[in-house]
């Protein structure tokens, strides 16, 4: 069922030649990483990064949680040791350092039709600056580092930032790992496929295919349990692994997958992207974006989470003008609600 040909008709940020350029140099990227049906001799994945001697603890750990969006700290304007450390850095290094995607389409991504150095922006990065406008007084007091998927939770652990704001799930396997803040954002995985597929949505149609992932993803440690356990149709085959989530469209484009699966908000970006592709049947998970910290950072977390509040409840600059610029374009009808509303830990 594997596409044979190179799909065409590709459009889209803000102009046909642009992005033929923008896709040219992605294809190029995609041609020059290593082919990813790479599993070692044992049958484990050389991006497991370690899990695998820790993985029965985590199981079990993740099994009691219950609501992972609702695991988090209570708002608070108090500073602490954290907010300290990022404020007493010294000159051009007083900034907030936040991990964020750069290839995203209305997330987090470079716009080429915008000219000069073509700055981050979208959805993810508007509420960095709200962020660094609270925490250091100045919007444009952030450092943006581009992170991989699947370096996210690392580069929060070495402290090569001070937290992500990546269209990142929060779950409960990774509240092992990093504490989140209050969700800002609700989507669900979905399929992504060519509109010329037999495959219609996260059901038999999938039978025989190739689905590519981002390592490190909900939507491959999701799909990989549903495999596990039964639920998906026979002979899928789960191998094609990527570091970045726009790599999945440059695959499913040159015809080396059948279909992708991701979250919804991102999959309805890249179908923006691509005319020749679209969103196939509902999403078939409930998920939630959070921004992601150190475990310890409890003054940090308290107040990315006042921050939210204050950015859902601004009606003139907040999270409905945000969402209505970067994401009312690229999200159905049914998508477009109200941000969540938040719940904290009792007693914290």
């Amino acid at each position: 069922m594997r596409a044979q040909r190179l799909r065409t008709g590709l459009r889209g940020w803000g102009g046909v030649g642009a992005m033929a350029l923008a896709c040219a140099l992605a294809v190029l990227a995609a041609l020059l990483l290593p082919m990813v049906h790479s599993h070692g001799a044992d049958g484990a994945r050389p991006d497991d990064g370690g899990r695998g001697a820790a993985h029965g603890s985590r199981a079990r750990a993740a099994q009691e949680c219950t609501d992972p969006e609702k695991q988090t700290l209570a708002p608070s304007g108090d500073d602490g040791p954290t907010i300290d450390e990022i404020r007493s850095r010294k000159g051009g290094k007083r900034k907030l350092v936040v991990g964020v995607d750069q290839n995203s389409y209305r997330w987090g991504y470079r716009d080429p039709n915008s000219g000069g150095d073509a700055r981050l922006e979208g959805f993810d990065i508007d509420l960095a600056h709200r962020i660094a406008k609270d925490v250091l007084g100045d919007a444009d007091a952030v450092q943006f580092k581009a992170i991989p998927t699947d370096q996210r939770i690392p580069a929060i652990q070495d402290g090569r930032v001070d937290m992500v704001v990546r269209t990142m799930t929060i779950n409960c396997d990774r509240l092992q790992d990093v504490a989140f803040s209050a969700p800002y954002f609700r989507t669900g995985q979905q399929v992504l496929a060519p509109k010329s597929s037999k495959i219609t949505g996260y059901d038999r149609s999938l039978a025989g295919t190739e689905i590519c992932t981002a390592a490190g993803s909900t939507a491959l440690s999701t799909l990989e349990q549903d495999q596990k356990d039964g639920k998906l149709p026979e002979g899928v085959d789960l191998r094609t692994t990527v570091p970045n989530q726009l790599d999945c469209l440059v695959r499913l484009q040159l015809g080396e997958v059948d279909a992708v699966v991701t979250d919804g908000a991102l999959a309805a970006s890249q179908a923006a992207q691509d005319p020749t592709v679209e969103l196939k049947g509902d999403a078939f998970t409930t998920e939630y974006y959070g921004v992601a910290m150190k475990k310890d950072a409890d003054d940090l977390v308290r107040r990315v989470n006042r921050v939210l509040e204050q950015w859902r409840a601004d009606r003139a600059g907040g999270w409905q003008h945000s969402y209505d610029r970067w994401l009312s374009e690229t999200m159905d009808d049914a998508a477009k609600s109200l941000p969540p509303a938040p719940q904290y830990l009792r007693g914290s």
